[in-house]
Formats: structure tokens, C-alpha cells, sequence
């Protein structure tokens, strides 16, 4: 099968195009952003999505199926530039499979879409609401790009469209945003709170994803792994010293002092926990993670240790 992959510079997109590669199919690859060391057999192209030389791609190659992970997050872009990538590039996307006779399309999305809220359901499925878009605005073009990918299960019934929502990644590259707030030696948490995070190592999220091709399931999935793990015990299993400290303090310190650089909205996420219900991705894939939350997280301070330990 010829797999082409926006957004194969990232660390989950190194890992499923290897897999892919492994699995004996051809990989083309999208990105601004260079892959210097990928390995034979993946066509690279440097450009952006949403240019007329992508468009050249998808009409030269012709690949029978697109993996879309050119999304951003709240971490990475302004906002700005986020709405342009993440929608813009998203309806690209699949602007580009209408018109070239792609198969199959799936779009690797986030379960931050659901949202963190005081009176949220404890696990959420498929057909929940997005309520990220109102605690945490700065996911809406994620939400938005998320929902404009669900709309061509009835749009464009002549592919097969997956939408998946995938748990944090968490593993030895020491990429993604759970990541990114476990960085630093001390992590802060809002007095009175703990929630649960939901995560899986790098190599099982690009299983998943790998599956989820190989299945050709068509729909809505949520995509987890391991149990969720209290956010207390996280940090302390990856080596670092929990900071209980109250709300105004924890909102006026962070991007400070080592602290992780979060957005206001953010604040709503380490209250409260979004954990979603994997059951039915299970059920439709056979999918079983490989690798546990202690493994998980363990790799993660071992290749990112402190620099006191």
C-alpha cells in the first residue's frame, strides 16, 4: 500500500512510517519541517500543506491512503498560525484525497477534545460534546479541525474516513505536551486536585495508528491504553518533586521560576482529568498496548533525567 504521511517529521510520525516501512509499504512523507536522518525508503518532500506543491504530490503519487498528523499544539504555534495550520491544513488534506481517489483517510487527533470540567462524566466516549472549546479555548482549532475530519464520514462516502483521539504520548523521545510539563525538576499542581492523565508509550500510539490502517476501520475512536494514573504519582515516577501550591500562585508562576509555560485555559486540565473509554477501538482492531504506564514513564526519566540525579 502507498501511505502518504503529513506531519511525518514528528517523533510519532518517525515511529508509524518505520512501522509502515517494517510492514513492507510505501511511504511518502509532508513536512515543513526535515526528517535528516529518515531512513531508505521514505519518500521526503519539504513543503507546506496547504501549498499547490502538495497538491503536486497527492496528484504524482497517488497513494492509496493519508495519515494525517500535520497538527499543532497550543504549545508549539500562536495562535494565529495554529487556525492556519490546523484547519487550514486540515481541509487540505482531505481536499486533496477528494480529488486524487485516496481510499482511505485518517486523521490523528487528541482526547483534549473532550474537554476537563468539574461535572465532566469520568470516562468519556466517542459521542461526548467537544466541551474543550469553551474550558480550554485554546484547543478549538484542534476541536475545529477534529470536527471538519468527522464531517467527511457523511461527506465524502466514497473513502473510508478515520478520526482517532488519541491519549498523551509519553516515552524515551520526551516529545508531545505531557511531556513538556514533566520537563522541569519540579512539577506544580493546583492544591486540593489530582486528576487522573491518561497516556501511552510513543510505540504503542504508532501501533495503533499502524492498526487502525490495516483494519481500514471507518468512524470515531477513541485510542488508550494502561489505566490513568494520578497526576501526583506521575511526576514522582518520572523523578520529579511534586509542588502543591494554590490556584492564583500556580497561574501567576507558570512560564517562571523553571515552571512549564501553560495558557490560561490549561488550568482546567490539572484539575480535572479527561480519560476516555478505548472499547471500541478495541473491539474493531484488536488493539492491546504493549507497554505500561510504569515502563511508559520509567524510559521517560531514564532518557531525560535531572540533572541532580
Amino acid at each position: 500500500m502507498k501511505v502518504l504521511i503529513p506531519g511525518i517529521s514528528s517523533k510519532i510520525g518517525n515511529l508509524v512510517a518505520e512501522q509502515l516501512l517494517a510492514k513492507g509499504h510505501e511511504v511518502i512523507g509532508i513536512d515543513r519541517r526535515p526528517w535528516p536522518d529518515a531512513p531508505k525508503g521514505v519518500e521526503m518532500h519539504e513543503v507546506d500543506i496547504r501549498k499547490r506543491a502538495a497538491e503536486d504530490i497527492f496528484r504524482k503519487a497517488r497513494p492509496d491512503a493519508v495519515i494525517h498528523m500535520a497538527t499543532v499544539t497550543h504549545l508549539l504555534t500562536t495562535s494565529e498560525e495554529r487556525y492556519k495550520i490546523n484547519l487550514g491544513g486540515t481541509r487540505a488534506v482531505f481536499d486533496n484525497c477528494r480529488a486524487h481517489g485516496v481510499e482511505h483517510v485518517i486523521f490523528v487527533g487528541r482526547h483534549t477534545y473532550y474537554g476537563a470540567a468539574s461535572d465532566a462524566p469520568l470516562y468519556h466516549a466517542e459521542d461526548d460534546p467537544p466541551m474543550a472549546v469553551t474550558t480550554f479555548p485554546e484547543l478549538a482549532d484542534l476541536v475545529a479541525a477534529d470536527l471538519y475530519a468527522t464531517t467527511a464520514l457523511w461527506r465524502d462516502p466514497q473513502f473510508t474516513t478515520t478520526v482517532l483521539r488519541i491519549v498523551y504520548t509519553l516515552g524515551p523521545t520526551k516529545q508531545g505536551t505531557l511531556a513538556a510539563f514533566l520537563r522541569g525538576p519540579r512539577v506544580p499542581v493546583i492544591m486540593g486536585f489530582d486528576p487522573l492523565f491518561q497516556f501511552m508509550h510513543e510505540i504503542d500510539v504508532a501501533r495503533a495508528i499502524v492498526l487502525a490502517l490495516e483494519k481500514r476501520i471507518r468512524g470515531v475512536y477513541n485510542v488508550a491504553g494502561p489505566q490513568p494514573v494520578p497526576l501526583s504519582v506521575l511526576a514522582r515516577q518520572a523523578g520529579r518533586t511534586v509542588l502543591p501550591l494554590p490556584e492564583a500562585l500556580f497561574t501567576a508562576l507558570l512560564g517562571h521560576f523553571g515552571f512549564p509555560k501553560l495558557p490560561p485555559g490549561a488550568i482546567t486540565h490539572i484539575k480535572y482529568p479527561v480519560v476516555i473509554d478505548g472499547a471500541s477501538f478495541r473491539a474493531a482492531t484488536g488493539f492491546i498496548h504493549t507497554i505500561d504506564e510504569v515502563r511508559a514513564v520509567h524510559e521517560f526519566r531514564d532518557a531525560f533525567p535531572l540533572r541532580h540525579r
